[in-house]
């Protein structure tokens, strides 16, 4: 399956043949053994089947809080689109995230995708500061479920798209973590698409 979005439109309207996000083998949610608990859970067991460290059960991301960057934005689900690429979120509304929908939820274990835009062709956009985020920042979703899932931020690393590391950013995990991706680099012109991306590595905390 392959999982490419454009996330920037710069001057010029974005091309919708992004390379933007590699082409991982898979991307599905992990699936844990399942329990009677509702709450989080603390299980740090690595055994077959069984989720590792704190986590949530299944629920859908309503609100994404940055407050570092002033980034308070609702989600929008993501699915893979004709093309066989995880559409982006629609660029005419530049306050907007997206995720992943057949992957993990926030919290949940595994490795949830949050995407959005770093500027459309009229505006900067939701991701326009991602880059200020540094390890040990913290970040919230607001989940349907009513509980706040915290995050801490591991790392910001910049990609270039031609070798964009597919394994290390979707792999699957018994963590529950979080990518928030965006694109960044010079903006090419002649194929209308940024030449890299941004992506924060994140764990549930």
């Amino acid at each position: 399956m392959v999982l490419a979005v454009t996330l920037g439109g710069g001057q010029d309207q974005a091309s919708d043949a992004g390379r933007a996000w590699g082409a991982p083998p898979a991307i599905e949610r992990y699936a844990p053994a399942q329990t009677d608990s509702d709450g989080p859970s603390a299980d740090r067991s690595s055994s077959a089947g069984r989720p590792v460290g704190k986590h949530l059960h299944r629920s859908r991301p309503v609100r994404l809080l940055i407050p570092k960057i002033s980034v308070d934005a609702p989600f929008v689900d993501l699915a893979i689109g004709r093309a066989g690429r995880l559409e982006p979120p629609p660029a005419a509304d530049t306050n907007l995230v997206g995720w992943y929908a057949k992957g993990a939820s926030p919290g949940e274990p595994g490795t949830s995708i949050i995407a959005g835009h770093v500027d459309t062709a009229t505006s900067a956009a939701v991701f326009a500061n991602l880059r200020e985020l540094k390890k040990g920042d913290r970040f919230q979703v607001a989940r349907a479920d009513g509980r706040n899932a915290s995050f801490q931020v591991d790392s910001v690393e910049t990609f270039d798209k031609d070798t964009f590391p597919s394994d290390r950013v979707y792999g699957d995990t018994p963590r529950a973590l979080v990518r928030l991706i965006t694109c960044a680099g010079d903006y090419d012109r002649q194929v209308k698409d940024y030449t890299a991306n941004l992506v924060v590595f994140a764990h549930l905390v």
